[in-house]
């Protein structure tokens, strides 16, 4: 496929600003290594190839194993996630799929087992940010497998 916009040439626009913006304050909420798993599962669903690449190549130089990268699509399946993960991933995978069901009220008591009212903020935020960026890069069509992730210095 081609590029149909290089969407990089707009991120200095406002409205470009304004998402990086929104990115920002939500990655300074959220754990990085989890805001990746986050943006890796919700970028899976809805089949953007160019955030996958960017997220898991981030998720890699931020310490994430290979394994639990792979193993993503299949989460539930696994013994690799903390309860505090999972309770993340189901959050992120409704909050994705809104429009095929509402977060439950079963659903939301285990995030809130996990995370403070705050921390939930921080986490829909997150989806939400994933979710535009996916919608923005499906949309655009940028170059896939280009992406180099920034040295992380963040320890985790």
């Amino acid at each position: 496929m081609s590029t149909r916009i290089d969407g990089s040439r707009y991120l200095s626009s406002g409205l470009g600003q304004a998402m990086l913006k929104l990115s920002a304050e939500a990655h300074s909420e959220v754990d990085h290594r989890l805001f990746e798993l986050v943006k890796i599962r919700a970028s899976q669903i809805n089949g953007c190839a160019y955030c996958i690449d960017m997220h898991t190549k981030d998720a890699r130089a931020a310490g994430e194993t290979e394994q639990r990268i792979y193993a993503l699509s299949a989460w539930r399946e696994t013994p690799f996630f903390t309860e505090r993960e999972r309770a993340a991933l189901d959050w992120t995978e409704t909050v994705t799929r809104i429009a095929d069901a509402h977060p439950t009220d079963e659903q939301y008591a285990r995030l809130t087992a996990h995370f403070s009212e705050d921390e939930i903020v921080a986490l829909t935020f997150a989806v939400i940010v994933i979710n535009s960026w996916n919608r923005l890069a499906i949309s655009f069509r940028p170059e896939v497998g280009s992406y180099q992730p920034r040295q992380v210095t963040e320890t985790v």
